[in-house]
C-alpha cells in the first residue's frame, strides 16, 4: 500500500504504528506549525519508541540547506543499518525539503550521482526540490566526486 509521506502521516500516530516506523527526521523550521494544535515535534512522539530527529529548513530559495545534509544521511544511515527500523523523513508536502534530504543521503552513503538519485527516488515517487536545494545538490555532487578522487588516487599511490 503507498501512503503520502508528508505532515499528514507525521501527525497519524496509529498510521505511524501501523508502518512500524521507528525514526522520523521532520524537515520543517519550528516556527512551522504543521499541525494546527498538534506539533509534529519530539515530544509528540514520546511513548511509540521513535526516535526523532529535526532539520530546521525553510522551502525558500535563500535557505541554505546543505549544513544539514549530511547530518540528515547520517541519521537514515544509523537508523536503517538495522534492517529492522523504518524512517519516515517528512516536511509540509513531502515533496522539496525531505525529497533533498533523501537524495543526499543516496549521494552520501550510496555513492549516487545527483541525477541518478533523482531517478532513484521519482522511479517510486514525484519529487520537486526547489532550484536552491538542486544547487546545493549539485554543490554536494562535485565536492563528493572530487573526495572520491582523491579517495582514488590515495589508493593508487599505495600500490
Amino acid at each position: 500500500m503507498k501512503h503520502k509521506l508528508n505532515k499528514e502521516t507525521a501527525k497519524d500516530r496509529a498510521k505511524l504504528k501501523e508502518m512500524g516506523i521507528t525514526h522520523i527526521l521532520n524537515a520543517t523550521a519550528s516556527e512551522e506549525d504543521l499541525h494546527g494544535k498538534i506539533s509534529s515535534r519530539e515530544e509528540y512522539y514520546r511513548g511509540m519508541n521513535i526516535t526523532y530527529y529535526n532539520v530546521p529548513a525553510v522551502d525558500e530559495v535563500w535557505f541554505d540547506i546543505s549544513e544539514y545534509l549530511f547530518p540528515a544521511a547520517e541519521f537514515i544511515h544509523k537508523a536503517i543499518s538495522n534492517p529492522e527500523n523504518k524512517v519516515l523523513v517528512h516536511c509540509i508536502h513531502g515533496v522539496s525539503r525531505s525529497s533533498t534530504l533523501v537524495l543526499a543521503y543516496l549521494m552520501i552513503h550510496h555513492n549516487m550521482m545527483v541525477e541518478d538519485a533523482i531517478d532513484h527516488v521519482t522511479d517510486v515517487r514525484w519529487i520537486g526540490p526547489n532550484m536552491c536545494f538542486l544547487n546545493q545538490l549539485t554543490v554536494l555532487n562535485s565536492d563528493l566526486l572530487m573526495q572520491r578522487k582523491l579517495q582514488l588516487t590515495k589508493q593508487l599511490g599505495k600500490y
